[in-house]
């Protein structure tokens, strides 16, 4: 029997790491997940459709990058989601009449909500366009970005400031909890490639604004104390092993008698320098030492004869895998100022915590707090009576079930409205068949009252529904 063929070309196998561990060293099921929304997807704009893309794109791998919203979705279906899909965070981008940009950060489920005002922004090809070498496109969106956060608590503050103590920590709180925890020792550093800044703005005179600035980074680094021919000859290398090699990157030696004439630039070359003799070297606060990784040469279990001489060996060569390289930022977009309006308890909707207009006096919260407090005990008889009716209408069915009735099989396929245990569904705004369910049975009724019906059983058995047609239009 031949062999079967197996096709190769068409066929080729993703060359995906195994586990996402693999890829960032520190990847969890628990890590926060995020949404990026559009608010009224048809009515906030081009400029703001492609503000939302570009902070999901700040956002990933922790995001849904691929969400398409439609005009008919509301917040309530993607709240509805969230537990589902395990969504820790919603990122809410709307217009307002005025024409201003908004940007609500909710935590799920259960809040709390904060405001901004987006002051002023400016989109990722904006930043692309306005740099000479920009830098995006690789490798740096796999790993989530380090989040470095700036002023956002003041020394000064307190619980009668007008942006209080409290604010400050649930706000520094809430966008922590945006990215996975970072843990020094076990993190590799080939995993963090992005940075992601928020400076708070601090006012001279504490006048109630809360303002940030978000900035999102690309991490560069390169070799220092090599000259640039010999960093040229060193990417060269890697490219020639590398699979995929460039011939763009490497150096055109066909017009040079030795290697040392590219070395020093060629024939009225200024002689060998290093990032140190040239002048164009980066500030020394931006160098940091990175130990390379090598493989351990794993030893009998023998014992060895001086163990002085070893440990210095191991000093040694410890010093010689130290390699001292530059670190720079390189921005990626997008830009954005904002400004914190309001913060509310729950999602999206509840109690006021703090305004940065509105200010209401002591007798002012407590009314509110009466009122809110009639509201809470409204909603938990709601949903206990919604527990007794659910637990009344289970107990009748196995009671008819064990009398061998068949209304309770019946019931079974019909949707319980209870069972939601929610007080959001309206059992009036449900309608299975439309308007034209609800004409079609009055005219049977009005049929049946005339003595028509016994004659239209017959024709609509046999398929003929042109008198039910023309009463229906009629």
């Amino acid at each position: 029997m031949a062999r079967r063929r197996t096709k190769k070309r068409t066929h080729v196998g993703a060359n995906n790491p195994a586990t996402p561990a693999a890829v960032n060293g520190h990847a969890n099921p628990r890590d926060p997940k995020s949404m990026v929304i559009r608010i009224g997807a048809g009515e906030v704009g081009t400029s703001v459709s492609q503000l939302a893309a570009d902070v999901r794109r700040v956002m990933e791998p922790g995001t849904a990058s691929r969400l398409k919203e439609r005009k008919a979705n509301r917040l309530r279906d993607y709240v509805t989601m969230c537990g589902p899909l395990g969504v820790t965070h919603l990122l809410l981008f709307s217009r307002s009449s005025s024409g201003n940009t908004n940007l609500r950060l909710a935590v799920a489920p259960r809040g709390p909500t904060f405001h901004f005002r987006v002051e002023k922004y400016s989109l990722t090809k904006d930043v692309r366009r306005a740099q000479r070498h920009p830098k995006g496109g690789g490798k740096e969106f796999i790993t989530p970005p380090l989040l470095v956060m700036n002023n956002f608590t003041n020394p000064s503050s307190d619980a009668n400031s007008k942006v209080p103590r409290h604010l400050e920590s649930l706000t520094t709180t809430a966008f922590q909890s945006l990215f996975p925890p970072i843990n020094p020792q076990t993190t590799p550093l080939k995993s963090i490639r992005r940075v992601l800044l928020l400076n708070r703005e601090q006012s001279p005179e504490d006048d109630g604004t809360f303002i940030l600035n978000f900035r999102h980074y690309a991490i560069t680094t390169k070799a220092v104390g090599l000259s640039k021919p010999l960093r040229r000859l060193n990417a060269a290398e890697k490219l020639l092993k590398s699979k995929k090699g460039k011939k763009g990157g490497l150096p055109n030696l066909g017009n040079l008698q030795d290697i040392s004439e590219f070395m020093i630039g060629g024939e009225n070359g200024d002689g060998y320098q290093t990032d140190g003799t040239s002048g164009s070297e980066p500030e020394t606060d931006a160098e940091v030492e990175v130990l390379e990784t090598t493989t351990k040469k794993v030893h009998s279990g023998k014992p060895r004869a001086t163990g002085k001489q070893d440990s210095d060996d191991e000093d040694a060569g410890a010093n010689d895998n130290v390699e001292r390289r530059a670190v720079k930022l390189v921005e990626l977009g997008p830009r954005m100022r904002l400004r914190m309006t309001k913060v509310e308890e729950g999602l999206c909707s509840g109690k006021v915590m703090w305004h940065e207009y509105v200010h209401k006096t002591k007798e002012e919260i407590r009314e509110l707090e009466k009122r809110w407090e009639q509201r809470k005990k409204e909603k938990e008889a709601r949903k206990k009576q919604q527990k007794e009716n659910v637990e009344k209408k289970r107990k009748a069915k196995e009671a008819n079930k064990k009398s061998g009735g068949t209304e309770g099989d019946k019931d079974d396929d019909e949707m319980d409205i209870d069972d939601y245990d929610s007080d959001m569904y309206d059992e009036d705004a449900f309608d299975s068949e439309g308007l034209e369910g609800d004409a079609e049975e009055q005219v049977n009724a009005k049929m049946e009252e005339d003595g028509d019906w016994e004659s239209e059983e017959e024709e609509i058995a046999k398929g003929n529904k042109s008198s039910k047609k023309k009463a229906l239009k009629s």
